[in-house]
């Protein structure tokens, strides 16, 4: 990895075989790793097509869904194809991006960073995801806004030197259509167009694109590309936008106000996702950028070679700070998942990059273990992690345990993750259960993470729907109407731990005539029983269950005497 400061620009024989070889190892860990919570259930997503949906935009819908329509299979690997072949297109015009600002060198330092940073990889290029549609129209938006703000020399030649700074052009209207296809893929998108325009009123040479009626057709474009967004929304009484910008942060205790040692908690631990020997650099280099960004705007003393360097670091900074600062503040008061910030850290990658070169040429074989170092120690520990989900080899007892195992069963947060090609088999083999699903007309659970995963169990072996009786139940308020079950038969199901609060059960049997024991599932990995399925047949639906919200919670008709609230 030396040496690529003095190589040509162009995708290079190294350059293509970091990219296959970066393809090739995501491959191997989607087809071998088991479905996430959010995974199973952004398939239910893409088997209930809609203009959008409760917790996120539609495009998530798409890219899960295209590898099980095309292939006819449900299966983890199928749902992350989408996944791990557009990673592969937003590779592309990051490093376009990249070369386009700076040059080629930075350019392929900025691939061989983003294939090893574990957080990058994982959430945008193997794991289905509302982030893998938004890390392609981030890195469309990022190489659109180069070639707008920092036009090569045959444009410059066509306004001549007085205007040679900045003159907006059609390109803006290209960045309305990118920001919103951002928006339509992640509410992310929605703070990359408020750090465009940041960018745009910052520095003054750019705040003609502001004035510019390239600007007025632009956001004609986003308002329109938004349209699915709106209409969904508008029908819904605008229910997403109203979780994720309060109702997902409600809890039943009183609000907690902000606290340092969170944020600083959550900030260390995004840096250990990010692996710590890129995530301390990643952080440095934002900070010390941004110091020189903030000299510069006070005191812009420089040539106007300089000034267009600095300009072309200050648009990478306001597309990838204000994810960064928001989300690490935002862990300070609440709870947060480890992708929020990611698409920050996605476009300060470029600016490492720049870094990494200029360490390069200091100190070269430094460099070099460094980046060979981390590659290695990464893929080892991959090797692990996965030998241990698949085969459990840290798992005690186990039949591949090394060293006798070393994580207790019981105490194994990695058996929440259900196998559900195991669950299938369980199910198609199992005469009593075969019939139950095909005498039933619907299944349902306590919880909606839990959907995803029985449905991506059943559905090769029956056409069923399942759904989540839940005060918590997502998307399943807006793709069912319990109405329609009234009179039918039902499985339940859930798992082990559920089993053991019998109040849970108890808030369903007013709902039927009865709610029995019909059969168990057991999930095994090395050869030891790590989760339980416990299967219930409730027969005759007499009430349907009342949603918290959706289409279906305003007007229900009042229960049959004898049917508690």
């Amino acid at each position: 990895m030396t040496g690529w400061s003095e190589r040509k620009p162009g995708w290079s024989q190294g350059l293509l075989a970091l990219v296959l070889g970066g393809l090739i190892y995501r491959t191997i860990v989607a087809i071998w790793m088991l479905p996430g919570f959010d995974e199973a259930y952004y398939y239910l997503y893409s088997r209930y097509l809609n203009w959008s949906y409760f917790d996120h935009p539609p495009i998530v819908a798409l890219t899960t869904g295209v590898g099980w329509w095309l292939t006819g299979v449900i299966s983890p690997f199928t749902l992350r194809i989408g996944a791990v072949v557009l990673y592969c297109f937003s590779l592309g015009l990051l490093y376009l991006a990249a070369t386009r600002l700076f040059s080629a060198a930075v350019g392929r330092m900025t691939l061989a960073l983003v294939t090893l940073i574990p957080l990058i990889v994982i959430s945008f290029g193997i794991l289905t995801s509302p982030d893998n549609g938004l890390s392609f129209f981030w890195s469309a938006t990022l190489l659109v806004a180069a070639w707008e703000f920092f036009p090569d020399s045959r444009r410059l030649s066509r306004h001549g030197l007085i205007q040679a700074t900045y003159v907006p052009t059609w390109r803006i209207v290209l960045l309305g259509l990118t920001v919103a296809l951002a928006g339509l893929s992640k509410y992310h998108g929605f703070v990359l167009g408020v750090s465009l325009v940041g960018f745009c009123v910052a520095y003054r040479p750019y705040r003609a694109a502001l004035r510019s009626p390239w600007t007025l057709l632009a956001l004609v474009v986003f308002g329109l590309t938004l349209f699915p967004l709106w209409y969904w929304n508008s029908q819904n009484d605008w229910i997403s936008f109203r979780f994720q910008l309060g109702m997902r942060f409600d809890g039943t205790s009183a609000p907690s106000g902000f606290s340092l040692g969170q944020m600083v908690g959550y900030w260390l631990l995004s840096v250990l996702y990010l692996f710590p020997l890129f995530g301390f650099p990643l952080w440095w280099v934002a900070a010390k950028q941004s110091g020189k960004q903030a000299l510069f705007w006070v005191s812009p003393s420089l040539s106007s070679g300089e000034a267009q360097h600095h300009y072309k670091q200050a648009l990478i900074l306001w597309l990838s700070l204000p994810v960064m600062l928001l989300f690490t503040l935002l862990g300070g008061k609440q709870q947060i998942l480890p992708a929020w910030p990611a698409p920050g850290y996605w476009g300060m990658v470029i600016l490492l990059a720049a870094q990494v070169l200029v360490w390069q040429r200091q100190r070269p074989r430094l460099i070099r273990r460094w980046l060979w170092g981390s590659g290695l120690f990464l893929a080892s520990l991959s090797v692990v992690a996965l030998l241990h989900l698949r085969l459990g080899i840290l798992q005690q007892p186990s039949t591949y345990a090394l060293f006798g195992g070393l994580l207790p069963v019981e105490q194994d947060g990695s058996t929440e993750l259900i196998d559900t090609s195991q669950l299938r088999q369980q199910l198609a083999s199992t005469p009593e259960l075969r019939e139950a699903l095909n005498e039933v007309g619907f299944v349902f659970t306590n919880e909606y993470y839990l959907g995803g995963y029985l449905a991506m169990g059943i559905h090769p072996v029956v056409d069923l729907p399942v759904t989540a009786f839940s005060q918590d139940p997502r998307g399943f308020a807006f793709w069912f109407n319990p109405q329609d079950w009234v009179g039918q038969d039902a499985l339940y199901m859930t798992i082990d731990r559920f089993v053991q609060d019998d109040e849970i059960l108890d808030r369903y049997r007013p709902l039927f005539d009865s709610i029995e024991p019909l059969g168990t599932v057991p999930l095994m990995r090395g050869g030891e029983v790590t989760e339980t399925i416990h299967i219930y047949r409730a027969n005759n639906l007499r009430q349907a269950y009342e949603y918290p919200y959706g289409p279906s919670a305003s007007a229900l008709p009042q229960p049959p005497a004898g049917v508690t609230e």
